[in-house]
């Protein structure tokens, strides 16, 4: 039964440790691009992520206090205690990153246009309710085929779902997705509404 127990534990250990990565390396991406593209709705979304963090942190250490029943084991998961700590920071570093938006202070137009020469980029989009995307799976789309574009995030509400492949998507869900431009403006008209394809 304890053996049960804790693996239980370390499950929900390793599910914790996934998702911090996952959010701090989206974190990251919208956060130049909020820079870039001088966006406040990307850094304010930066800094929603920089909570569901600390409360990631938070999950993460009390999952781990309850897996160590001993000295040794205490030992052996500090180094997952450290890694927490270091996510936590890449987190915190792309906050101070978007609090540059959130604080007028513009990037050198040159550093702005060595990034924009970027292959890819990154867009916010809202799914609006006449939008040909609403009712069907990330996968369903395939985006990355048609037009060279992937949807890294959803934000649903308060709610995150990233890597979301098998995710429907609905009306008012704020789409985070990365790809050329031309694929991204594809994509963006699709989810307002404005075409009955994507081209």
């Amino acid at each position: 039964m304890a053996e049960g127990r804790d693996t239980g534990r370390f499950e929900r250990i390793c599910n914790d440790l996934v998702e911090l990565k996952d959010t701090s390396e989206l974190m990251m991406d919208l956060a130049y691009s909020a820079l870039l593209l001088n966006s406040r709705e990307l850094a304010e979304e930066v800094m929603t992520l920089e909570s569901k963090v600390d409360d990631l942190v938070y999950l993460l250490n009390m999952n781990l206090m309850l897996a160590a029943r001993d000295r040794d084991d205490a030992e052996k998961l500090s180094g997952v205690a450290k890694i927490g700590s270091l996510t936590n920071a890449i987190s915190d570093a792309a906050a101070d990153i978007a609090s540059l938006v959130l604080h007028g202070i513009m990037v050198h137009p040159a550093v702005r246009e060595v990034f924009q020469r970027a292959e890819e980029h990154l867009i916010r989009v809202k799914v609006d309710e006449d939008s040909i995307l609403a009712g069907k799976t990330v996968d369903d789309l395939e985006l990355a085929s048609e037009v060279g574009v992937d949807i890294i995030a959803i934000r649903r509400g308060e709610i995150w779902h990233i890597n979301p492949d098998k995710e429907i998507l609905l009306p008012e869900d704020v789409l985070v997705a990365r790809g050329t431009a031309d694929g991204l403006e594809s994509l963006s008209k699709a989810a307002k509404g404005e075409v009955d394809h994507l081209e």
